[in-house]
């Protein structure tokens, strides 16, 4: 293989794969807001058109519907070589980015980017929505295959791929599970997905993610009177939504802070004792965590009984995500709303299943419903967690690919965050999912200042032009 080449080609043009992620970053693709339409479909081109200069047969394949469109999916693959006996990798990624709002927090225009120094001086920084999540690390994929297709003339160096690349992720992927359904068999030819939307354990430590939480989201209203009321004249004579609402909720865990709904831990997959002082052995520091969010050691709260890393990693857990009713504005209104509303959302652990868990939701909820009152309440989508065995033969390709870009062994996490499109692949198609990301903790993902140190954004190159070498020694077992 002639990966030692690749890697000192990419070397050799790292400016102008700066220059290319730099140009992908001008594209305000924010999926969400349809004033960015147009500029989402232009993010999408680029990518198509990076794919193509890179070997692969490449699809701009529409979503939803004539009266609902939705934002294209970018489809790609490349057979493989007729020698290639290695496994046939579905790499996914996303092109659209979240809302820059609140743009005044921003040190410099969102969609400008700017190199600036890394921290500590060490290094440089591009600093954009979307650096980080995902552009700068689906750039770092569509590099490393440009480089080898550079070198060799061969896509993806010969190795069997299929990418897709979506542009709905940050708005919900509203239109992905159709067209994984629509794209059954094509899809199902492959063997495992690799996802770079993932980060690190930090400078310098690569780390591979081998599961994700999975998430059941939902909204609730609890209606009382059919109008606001004058606060004076009907203050403890009816029921006040807010604070009716705001009772039932304080109920949704005990004094150990475990969720109360009955069934939530029934079908959770304990932590084992290996994996439990493996990620001991990390070294992760949560006192310096909480530090870097402004809080101190007494912040570390959680489920009884277990580590912020394990709660973090291997537990599931409840929050409510925004709370609202009456009145919100400046100044004073003594009134009694009418209605109170609360987003609540949970995250799952292998084996839990959203379909289940918000319908218990909804049931206890019923079970508690206030005099006088009703409830609305919406199943807002889901995603199912997903693990990868940590002795796939791909997983292990990963770790070594990064070994080879980096120099240094890397750790094996696990991720408090959902990736909707693991556990989606997982239930479809029967897919794993490895996530070799290369994101830090500081990169404030869907914050102001976003960034991308371009120390990872190299890395990232390097990994996954690594990572095809691997997969040429990996002998896939037939079907």
């Amino acid at each position: 293989m002639q990966t030692p080449q690749v890697l000192e080609y990419l070397a050799a043009n790292e400016t102008a794969s700066v220059n290319r992620l730099m140009d992908w970053l001008r594209i305000p693709s924010v999926s969400t807001d349809p004033a960015y339409r147009e500029d989402v479909a232009r993010a999408g081109q680029w990518c198509a058109d990076r794919l193509e200069a890179a070997g692969f047969e490449v699809q701009i394949m529409p979503t939803g519907t004539a009266d609902s469109p939705g934002h294209p999916v970018i489809l790609a693959s490349t057979p493989g070589d007729a020698a290639y006996e290695g496994p046939h990798v579905l790499f996914y990624g996303h092109y659209d980015v979240q809302p820059a709002e609140p743009l005044e927090l921003w040190d410099s225009p969102p969609y400008e980017p700017v190199i600036r120094p890394a921290e500590g001086g060490v290094g440089e920084r591009v600093v954009a929505r979307g650096a980080c999540d995902d552009k700068g690390q689906v750039a770092s994929f569509l590099e490393a295959m440009f480089a080898w297709k550079e070198v060799t003339g061969k896509t993806a160096g010969g190795a069997k791929m299929t990418v897709l690349i979506e542009g709905e992720e940050e708005s919900g992927s509203a239109n992905l599970e159709k067209f994984v359904q629509e794209e059954k068999a094509r899809l199902s030819e492959c063997d495992v997905c690799l996802i770079s939307d993932t980060g690190m354990l930090g400078r310098g430590k690569p780390a591979i993610t081998y599961g994700v939480r999975g998430l059941a989201y939902t909204e609730i209203t609890l209606h009382g009177p059919d109008q606001d009321l004058h606060s004076g004249l009907w203050g403890g004579r009816a029921p006040n939504p807010v604070n009716e609402l705001s009772k039932v909720l304080a109920q949704l865990w005990d004094e150990n802070r475990r969720v109360t709904i009955p069934g939530f831990y029934d079908d959770v997959r304990p932590i084992g004792d290996d994996e439990r002082e493996q990620w001991k052995n990390l070294g992760v520091d949560p006192v310096a965590a909480l530090k870097g969010i402004g809080l101190g050691p007494d912040g570390d709260v959680g489920e009884a009984g277990y580590s912020s890393v394990e709660r973090e990693w291997g537990r599931p857990t409840c929050d409510i995500n925004g709370i609202y009713g009456g009145y919100m504005g400046a100044g004073a209104k003594t009134v009694i709303a009418a209605k109170a509303t609360a987003k609540v959302s949970f995250r799952l652990v292998a084996d839990q299943k959203p379909e289940t868990v918000a319908p218990a939701f909804f049931k206890w909820l019923e079970e508690r419903t206030p005099p006088g009152c009703r409830w609305e309440m919406t199943d807002m989508g889901c995603g199912h967690p997903a693990t990868t065995p940590t002795d796939s033969p791909t997983l292990r390709a990963a770790v070594e690919a990064l070994k080879e870009a980096s120099g240094v062994d890397a750790a094996l996490i696990k991720s408090g965050g959902s990736i909707p499109i693991a556990g989606l692949l997982k239930e479809q198609l029967g897919l794993d999912t490895i996530f070799m990301g290369f994101g830090l903790e500081d990169d404030r993902v869907h914050s102001p200042n976003e960034k991308f140190e371009l120390d990872c954004f190299r890395l990232g190159m390097n990994s996954h032009a690594a990572l095809i070498e691997k997969l040429w020694a990996i002998k896939q077992q037939p079907a």
